[in-house]
């Protein structure tokens, strides 16, 4: 049985359909647990929390709550968030219990929260879909391995950059 808290972070793709995906996995007894239930208990404007589900009445096991980043910012943003997202969401996490990174014995004594960026401009279902699917199945991954490792983090300390920013070398840090 795995009583840690696991977080993990991945990203994948590029562009408007790719997929930003943070995990939190633990004990349902737990720090997990307790945000799992408060977040399901506690909806705001544009971000309600839901079970992901492979299909209707089908909830994913570990039960997962999918938690969008963003709030529609359309009917065409929230088909994208409720459909490919959500089930490339659900079939990454089968993934990730499939594969070992999720123990078999911890899906009914754990719960998963799955924060999930699509981005408003997102515009290819088959794509997103995807995209959350492996970006899930990583995150899971990483977060059972402990990674990032400290040694990778402090390697990049000096040169930080993402899909929406990266500095100028010419500059002194």
């Amino acid at each position: 049985m795995t009583d840690l808290l696991q977080i993990g972070e991945s990203f994948v793709g590029d562009g408007v359909n790719a997929a930003h995906i943070n995990t939190v996995f633990g004990h349902r007894d737990g720090p997990a647990g307790t945000a799992w239930a408060t977040a399901l208990a506690s909806p705001s404007a544009g971000h309600v929390p839901f079970v992901a589900v492979l299909r209707p009445s089908l909830p994913v096991k570990p039960l997962t709550l999918f938690v969008t980043k963003a709030a529609p910012a359309n009917d065409q943003h929230g088909v994208l968030i409720w459909g490919p997202a959500q089930a490339g969401v659900a079939a990454g996490v089968a993934d990730a219990v499939a594969d070992g990174s999720i123990a078999a014995a911890d899906t009914d004594t754990h719960a998963l929260i799955a924060a999930v960026w699509v981005n408003p401009g997102a515009d290819d279902a088959d794509t997103v879909y995807r995209n959350n699917r492996e970006a899930t199945r990583t995150a899971l991954a990483n977060g059972a391995r402990s990674l990032p490792s400290l040694d990778d983090v402090l390697a990049a300390r000096h040169s930080p950059t993402n899909p929406f920013y990266t500095p100028d070398s010419t500059k002194d840090a």
